[in-house]
């Protein structure tokens, strides 16, 4: 079961590998690589977060307001981009253990996509994050973003 201090974990600095689809509904487009920095930071007593992630190679700078509501036992994980200055959808969930999972719906090129991200792997020093779309409700799932974290060199966990 969920906890405000589910995303304790994050705070603090990271580098982080992405691996991406150049096409994200496209199973058979390619991928690209890039490197970018992260920072996370505790609101709320821990039962909030934001992070900014630098992505020189796109750009762009990402934000993530993170918000877990005592009520539901769940998390809202709500993304902007430096391109467009705006909220995308949130997604909402919780952790099982392990593991993160959360689920929304956004609009993608055009077409309706239902989201999906999950948190695994992770450690004081590690952390992975994968983005899916699905185009039918979630039946299927295409994985189309993929970041795995690691702790920033010198830099403590939290």
């Amino acid at each position: 079961m969920s906890t405000a201090h589910d995303f304790d974990f994050l705070h603090g600095d990271w580098d982080v590998r992405h691996r991406r689809r150049t096409d994200f509904l496209d199973p058979d487009s390619g991928w690209e690589e890039f490197p970018s920095t992260s920072r996370c930071w505790s609101l709320f007593g821990g039962a909030a977060n934001i992070d900014e992630i630098d992505m020189p190679h796109l750009g762009a700078k990402g934000l993530t307001l993170r918000l877990f509501d005592p009520g539901t036992r769940q998390w809202s994980l709500n993304w902007s981009s430096s391109r467009t200055g705006t909220l995308f959808p949130p997604v909402l969930g919780g952790f099982e253990g392990e593991r993160g999972e959360f689920y929304g719906d956004d609009l993608h090129d055009g077409k309706d996509v239902r989201v999906r991200f999950v948190w695994s792997g992770v450690s004081a020093t590690t952390a992975r994050w994968e983005q899916a779309f699905s185009l039918d409700e979630g039946g299927t799932w295409l994985t189309n973003w993929v970041m795995e974290f690691t702790r920033a060199s010198g830099t403590p966990a939290g």
